[in-house]
């Protein structure tokens, strides 16, 4: 596998969600938040996650994370993120396996970092779906398992991740977790390719050149 081609999400980079709540104090709160004026966005996310609204959780957790609209507070910020992720929030539980792999706001756990990713994996978050995957193929906070590297790598392929359609394609190119099959390969090659990936681009035209050389005269490759 190329060296940083399933590199790990970084804590600084986490999207806020900004889709629309339900109650009329997260409304407030997101006009608040898109205007500048994060101590109001944080107030307002604050009684309405209070009340439950399990968005209001998760983007109340990310300004406590961020410091916004206040003093920094992990710990706090991953309490209502555990909130979120219980409640079923994708992002939240992609998120919070983020906090345990660093050991932010919580005692580092790879292993609870990999629950997380696993919840939120089977629910088709592509990003969880890929850290899964690499968790199982390093035997990282999980056992090592190429096969169930393979299911998630490939689970995050067709959610259309270039880098994850590079390595299923390695995959099936040396039969590594899958059975061998150089014309899944290729297919893998050719959509990582076509999102710019050149060394998947290199690595399909290798593959269907011993396609076509392997082929019975006359037939296609």
């Amino acid at each position: 596998m190329r060296a940083g081609v399933a590199a790990r999400a970084a804590f600084g980079v986490m999207l806020w969600c900004v889709a629309a709540a339900g109650a009329a104090t997260a409304d407030s709160a997101l006009d608040a938040y898109a205007h500048g004026d994060y101590a109001q966005a944080r107030s307002g996310f604050d009684a309405a996650a209070r009340g439950g609204d399990r968005l209001a959780q998760y983007n109340l957790a990310m300004m406590l994370l961020r410091g916004e609209g206040g003093p920094a507070d992990a710990q706090l910020g991953a309490e209502w993120l555990t909130k979120a992720a219980r409640a079923g929030m994708a992002q939240a539980q992609y998120n919070l396996a983020l906090l345990y792999e660093g050991g932010v706001g919580v005692e580092r756990s790879l292993s609870t970092a990999t629950e997380w990713w696993q919840k939120a994996a089977e629910q088709g978050h592509t990003e969880a779906q890929v850290e899964l995957a690499t968790q199982y193929f390093l035997g990282r906070g999980a056992p090592k398992d190429w096969k169930l590297a393979a299911r998630w790598y490939e689970a995050a392929a067709a959610n259309g991740d270039a880098a994850a359609q590079y390595i299923i394609g390695s995959f099936y190119e040396h039969g590594d977790g899958v059975a061998r099959d150089l014309r899944k390969a290729l297919a893998w090659y050719v959509l990582a390719a076509r999102q710019g990936d050149v060394g998947a681009a290199a690595q399909a035209k290798d593959v269907a050149r011993r396609l076509s050389e392997s082929a019975p005269s006359g037939s296609a490759p």
